[in-house]
């Protein structure tokens, strides 16, 4: 106890970043950055899921990605069957909604699922390219 009240600051810093890991963990993990997805899409053929709602998808999207809103994902994985033993990203907006589809496609047998880190506001931040034509 003596130790902590000598050294708080090491104590709230490593509180503060067991609770970061702990969030990221939660919102879906192997958050992959704008770099690291253009790596996997172009070297393994990675599918990449936009999970945004219909406008936000319209204003710009990763090309070629697939367009399935985060409350349809569920209902419609289905559609994805194929793709589980292969490389899937995820993106929304900032990387919360993708963070949760993660969850969703991991619990569905899905084995190598990523999370685009920041979403597309990172990706434009990057300079990627980005789509307006519908899918």
């Amino acid at each position: 106890m003596e130790f902590i009240q000598q050294n708080w600051y090491w104590a709230a810093l490593a509180v503060v970043s067991g609770t970061l890991l702990a969030v990221t963990s939660l919102r879906g993990g192997r958050g992959i950055t704008p770099a690291q997805a253009t790596a996997l899409i172009n070297r393994d053929d990675a599918l990449v899921i936009d999970v945004r709602e219909a406008g936000e998808f319209a204003a710009g999207h990763l090309i070629n990605a697939r367009h399935i809103p985060l409350a349809e994902l569920e209902k419609r994985i289905g559609e994805l069957e194929k793709f589980k033993d292969k490389p899937v990203i995820l993106n929304c907006q900032s990387g919360s909604r993708s963070g949760a589809a993660c969850t969703i496609l991991r619990k569905a047998g899905f084995t190598s699922v990523h999370n685009l880190e920041g979403g597309i506001a990172a990706w434009e931040q990057a300079n990627m390219p980005v789509s307006r034509k519908k899918k």
